[in-house]
């Protein structure tokens, strides 16, 4: 039996076991296929990210970023992949996962905020629309009598609109201490039921501890958590996971490894947990804008333009860089001083979301973006 006791121990324990997670979403529909949407808020550097090693300017314009490339894994005859994405590098390897290069909404004006609105809403400027482009697809999916959850403090602009997005809001702790853990084992070392429920949190806390180092346990929690809830035949069908720590203004080399680490980390956890279901899933990572070329005085990056984006999952046509490289020398670059986009990410988003879902891109488009006048979804991403 579960008195009161056991019942707030147990619950103190979960939390304890579990630490922290990333804020996520989710929602569900009557579907097979999986869609999973990571934001990279802060502005992620897709030149640090798929390095575009191939192009002449490369060397001198990176400078010591350019050392960055030489252990990751070359993609073609112009770019490799940061070393700290192991698990992306193998599913590229695979021909699970691709990347998608000098890619950016309409945006322009590089602010975090506005720019993060209208990558959320689809927009083609700050605070158009409304509602978002991810609870929009809603109405393009098989519709049925379940609800959106949002397991997140608020609900992001994203999945923000007509369909219902219940939220749940985790709570957020530090880490317990070990002293402290020592503690409470000696506190209930003498109580036969506390001790051993004690014991089994403890056990469920070193499993969990296993997933990933310190830094990147966070991620690979989030990761897991995520496939637990789409694997099932009657879970979650979208989710979206937010990630930041992206904005790297100064010392970008570390914090951009750490970033790329964990994120790497986290889709080894979702691809592991779902399973046989990572056949029907779609994963696509996607940031606000992306970073200047020329790296700044405090070895970082300013605010950018033209970014990478990313897709993962076992129906990808994946192998490789899909570019319509502009080059990266002065002469080149979008106002002086940033990569400049060749492709939309609403026709980049459109075109793998109408192929994995089995929709019409014409339609899709106009539904997920109907702000967009000019809309030439992308194909043959998707399988």
């Amino acid at each position: 039996m579960l008195d009161r006791r056991s019942f707030i121990i147990r619950g103190t324990l979960a939390t304890l076991a579990a630490g922290t997670i990333a804020p996520m979403a989710f929602a569900r529909a009557a579907t097979e296929q999986r869609f999973v949407f990571i934001i990279q808020r802060g502005a992620a550097d897709g030149l640090g990210t798929v390095i575009p090693v191939g192009d002449p300017a490369f060397t001198a314009v990176r400078g010591a970023f350019a050392e960055d490339a030489a252990s990751g894994a070359k993609l073609d005859n112009l770019f490799a992949l940061h070393p700290a994405m192991s698990t992306s590098a193998e599913l590229y390897r695979r021909r699970q996962a691709l990347f998608v290069h000098a890619v950016a909404s309409p945006y322009r004006d590089r602010s975090h905020f506005d720019g993060q609105n209208v990558l959320e809403t689809g927009g083609v400027s700050a605070y158009q629309i409304r509602d978002g482009w991810l609870n929009r697809l809603l109405s393009l999916l098989p519709n049925d009598a379940s609800r959106a959850i949002a397991v997140s403090a608020t609900v992001p602009a994203a999945l923000r609109g007509g369909h219902e997005v219940a939220s749940y809001a985790p709570s957020v702790l530090p880490d317990a201490s070990d002293d402290l853990l020592q503690r409470v084992t000696m506190l209930y070392q003498g109580d036969a039921q506390l001790h051993a429920l004690w014991s089994e949190a403890m056990d469920t806390r070193q499993l969990a501890g296993d997933l990933a180092d310190r830094s990147g346990r966070e991620a690979a929690a989030t990761g897991a958590l995520a496939a637990q809830l789409l694997a099932p035949a009657d879970g979650a069908r979208i989710a979206m996971i937010e990630t930041g720590g992206w904005d790297t203004h100064s010392a970008q080399r570390g914090r951009l490894a750490n970033g790329l680490k964990n994120l790497d980390a986290m889709l080894a956890a979702l691809q592991t947990g779902l399973g046989p279901s990572w056949q029907q899933t779609l994963v696509l990572v996607a940031t606000e804008f992306g970073r200047t070329v020329v790296v700044n005085g405090t070895g970082g990056t300013d605010h950018g333009t033209g970014a990478a984006a990313m897709l993962f999952g076992g129906g990808v046509r994946g192998g490789r860089v899909v570019a319509d490289w502009p080059g990266i020398a002065a002469g080149q670059l979008y106002e002086g001083r940033d990569l400049r986009p060749t492709f939309g990410l609403h026709d980049v988003i459109t075109g793998a979301l109408s192929e994995h879902f089995g929709l019409d891109a014409e339609r899709a488009g106009a539904v997920l973006f109907p702000a967009v006048a000019r809309r030439t979804p992308m194909s043959g991403l998707v399988a």
